[in-house]
């Protein structure tokens, strides 16, 4: 019967480091007193609640207004030359990255129907007619254009205007002012 000896022994070293150990940890912060709010006074319920009844919606006949749509108004706006300023000197030959920035001030949004054509001057390479970047009503666009530089010296002009889906031109011209050196 040595077996419950030991237990007995290993006990009794095991309780004074059980309670040494509780006797270590922190006590738990004690929970504030809050003394109960007195409730506002409540009514009665009703016993009975009535359901009100659900009907499927009767339809009224109505006379049916189709709006009729308001004709936008087409409008471009010269903001800024963004490259290239009026006057500039190029070589024969060489590439014009050129770039507008305007504004859509009519109340059309344009779409892949809009496209720029040359209204005066000299196309400088590029297609007389050309794609108008999409923007909606009241926002700014900027509008590129690469050129080539003629391969005669001299001054040359672009003017290009926007055209509306119909093919009538409206707004202010762009236009770029280059001189070619020899």
């Amino acid at each position: 019967m040595k077996t419950p000896r030991f237990f007995l022994r290993f006990s009794l070293l095991l309780i004074p480091i059980i309670f040494f150990a509780a006797a270590c940890t922190p006590e738990a912060a004690p929970t504030p007193f809050r003394p109960p709010t007195q409730l506002p006074p409540t009514e009665p319920l009703p016993t009975t609640t009535p359901i009100p009844a659900i009907l499927p919606p009767t339809l009224v006949p109505t006379e049916t207004l189709i709006p009729t749509p308001e004709p936008c108004t087409h409008g471009l706006s010269f903001v800024d030359d963004l490259t290239v300023p009026d006057g500039t000197s190029f070589f024969p030959g060489a590439s014009i990255d050129k770039q507008w920035l305007v504004e859509n001030s009519g109340t059309c949004h344009w779409d892949a129907t809009y496209r720029l054509k040359l209204v005066r001057g000299s196309p400088l390479g590029a297609a007389d007619d050309q794609p108008l970047f999409p923007a909606r009503a009241g926002t700014q666009a900027t509008i590129r254009i690469v050129f080539t530089a003629p391969a005669e010296a001299g001054a040359y002009e672009s003017a290009w205007q926007a055209v509306d889906p119909d093919g009538n031109v409206f707004g202010d011209l762009i236009f770029m002012q280059i001189v070619i050196n020899e």
